[in-house]
C-alpha cells in the first residue's frame, strides 16, 4: 500500500479521476482542520463497491470499514490519524499494494478539479514531472564503458517525457553494456514502460494486456515502431530491482525477464500488479483503488502479490556492483586478448567491494607519505591522496594490493620490506606500472 500513495513517481503519473459527487461541496472544513469521519468512510466504501478490481474481495473490504465506523475506531479529529487507521484496515483486508489511503490535500484538489467544474492543472502536473526530470535521476559511465541509468519513476507527459528518455537512451547506446536501476522506482505510467522497453525489442512485439473493470474490451500495448534514439537489441542489459520496485516498474522487469532481454539483478519486486486510479475523497484525502489487472504477453501471467523474481539474486544495496561484475566478465569473455586483462582486473576490483578481502598486513603498515602522495588510516579504512586533490578510499584486493573505491580501474600495489610498506606503485587495471613512489615518511 505504500507504493501507490508514497512513491512520488506514481503520484506524478496518476491520471485525473472522477471524484464522488460530494466533492463538489466546499472543503473549507478540512482546511480548518475539521473532518467528518463518517462522510469520509462512506465515500471510500462507495468507491470500492463500484470500482475495485476483484468483486469477490469487495465484501471483506466493506465489512472492515463498516466495523471500524461502528466501533468508533475512526472517531478522530486529526486527518493524518484517520488516514492511517483507514489505510491499516484496507491493508489488512485487501492484501493489495495498490489499495491505499492518505491525507494529501494538494493532490486531492488536483484530482477533484474536474468534478468541481475546474480544469485539471496540466501545467502543474508537467512542472512536477519536469522537476523530477521525468524520472531520469542519474546517468553515469562505469569503468569498462558500462552505461548506467538510475530511473526513479515511470513518469509520462507525452512529448516531454519521451524526449527525456530518448536523451537517456542515446547515452546508454554508447556503452558496451547497460545497467538500468529501478530499485527506488515505485511505478507510474504504462506509456513510459512501453517507451523504455521498446528500445530493447523489435517493433510491434506484444507487451501487456490491461483488463479494466467495466470495460468490454481490454487495453493492449505493443512495442513502438518509431524511436528517435534507435534500438539496443542484443546489447547486454542488467536491470536492478528491490522490494521497492513496484507497479509499472514491475511491468518493465516482467518484460525484461519474460522476453529474456537481460538479467534482473537484486531482490524480488513488490508484487503490486493491479492497475490503479487515484480518487479524491472529501476532506483532502486521496484513495488509490485497484481497477484493473495487467497480464504480461511474454508469460501470460500477472505479478500481483508475487512480484518478479531476479535472475541474479543479491542484496539490493549490492545489486549495482553485482551487475557491474557480471557485465565486465561477459565483456571480457568476448574481448580481444589485448583488452581482456583490463576488464578482468576491473571486475576483480569491483568484486572486492562485494566480498571484502583481507590485506597481508595490518592497515597501519601501509599508512605513510610517499612523496606528494599520502596514505592515511581513518576509522578502519585506508585513504589515498595526492597533493591537494580529493582523497579516495582504498579497497583491499588481498596481498598488498588495493583498488581505488571511486575508480576500480586504478590499483595501488605496495612494495613491503619487513613489516611495513616501503613504496607504492600506481597501476592501471591490467596494465603496467604508472610509477613507483618510495616511502618518505
Amino acid at each position: 500500500m505504500r507504493f501507490a500513495m508514497l512513491a512520488a513517481a506514481l503520484l506524478l503519473a496518476a491520471p485525473p479521476s472522477t471524484a464522488p459527487a460530494a466533492l463538489q461541496q466546499t472543503q473549507s472544513g478540512a482546511a480548518a482542520g475539521r473532518i467528518e469521519p463518517r462522510i469520509v468512510v462512506e465515500q471510500v466504501r462507495r468507491v470500492i463497491a463500484e470500482r475495485y478490481v476483484l468483486p469477490e474481495r469487495r465484501p471483506a473490504l466493506d465489512s472492515i470499514l463498516a466495523r471500524g465506523l461502528a466501533s468508533g475506531r475512526y472517531d478522530v479529529s486529526e486527518p493524518g490519524a484517520l488516514a492511517e487507521r483507514i489505510n491499516a484496515d484496507l491493508e489488512t483486508a485487501g492484501r493489495d499494494r495498490h489499495l491505499s489511503f492518505a491525507y494529501h490535500p494538494e493532490h486531492a484538489a488536483m484530482l477533484a478539479a474536474p468534478a468541481a467544474g475546474r480544469t485539471f492543472d496540466d501545467a502543474a502536473f508537467a512542472r512536477q514531472a519536469r522537476a523530477a526530470n521525468h524520472g531520469v535521476a542519474e546517468l553515469r559511465v562505469l569503468p569498462g564503458n558500462i552505461r548506467y541509468l538510475a530511473y526513479e519513476g515511470f513518469i509520462w507527459v507525452d512529448g516531454e517525457s519521451a524526449a527525456a528518455l530518448a536523451n537517456a537512451m542515446r547515452f546508454l547506446a554508447g556503452g558496451d553494456a547497460v545497467i538500468i536501476d529501478i530499485r527506488r522506482n515505485g511505478g507510474g505510467s504504462p506509456q513510459a514502460v512501453q517507451y523504455l522497453v521498446s528500445h530493447f525489442l523489435p517493433a510491434d512485439r506484444p507487451l501487456v494486456t490491461f483488463h479494466m473493470g467495466g470495460e468490454p474490451e481490454p487495453d493492449r500495448l505493443s512495442s513502438l515502431a518509431e524511436l528517435p534514439a534507435g534500438r539496443m537489441i542484443g546489447k547486454p542489459l542488467y536491470v536492478l530491482t528491490s522490494g521497492g520496485t513496484a507497479s509499472a516498474a514491475e511491468e518493465f522487469s516482467g518484460h525484461v525477464g519474460g522476453y529474456r532481454l537481460g538479467e534482473l539483478v537484486g531482490e524480488t519486486t513488490a508484487g503490486a500488479g493491479f492497475r490503479n486510479e487515484m480518487v479524491a475523497i472529501e476532506g483532502g484525502f486521496v484513495l488509490s483503488v485497484s481497477v484493473g489487472r495487467a497480464v504480461l504477453a511474454s508469460t501470460g501471467r500477472d505479478w500481483e502479490a508475487v512480484g518478479i523474481a531476479p535472475t541474479i539474486r543479491s542484496e539490493a544495496d549490492q545489486a549495482l556492483d553485482v551487475a557491474h561484475v557480471h557485465a565486465l566478465r561477459r565483456l571480457a569473455a568476448a574481448a580481444s586478448p589485448e583488452e581482456r586483462p583490463r576488464l578482468v582486473a576491473i571486475a576483480e576490483s569491483v568484486e572486492a567491494r562485494i566480498a571484502p578481502r583481507s590485506p597481508a598486513l595490518a592497515l597501519a603498515a601501509y599508512a605513510g607519505e610517499y612523496g606528494e602522495r599520502a596514505v592515511s588510516l581513518e576509522e578502519g579504512r585506508l585513504y589515498y591522496r595526492r597533493g591537494n586533490r580529493p582523497k579516495t578510499a582504498l579497497v583491499p584486493l588481498g596481498g598488498h594490493r588495493f583498488a581505488f573505491a571511486t575508480d576500480p580501474a586504478v590499483v595501488v600495489d605496495f612494495a613491503v620490506e619487513g613489516s611495513a610498506a616501503a613504496a607504492l606503485d600506481i597501476v592501471e587495471a591490467g596494465g603496467a606500472s604508472q610509477g613507483r613512489y618510495d616511502r618518505t615518511r
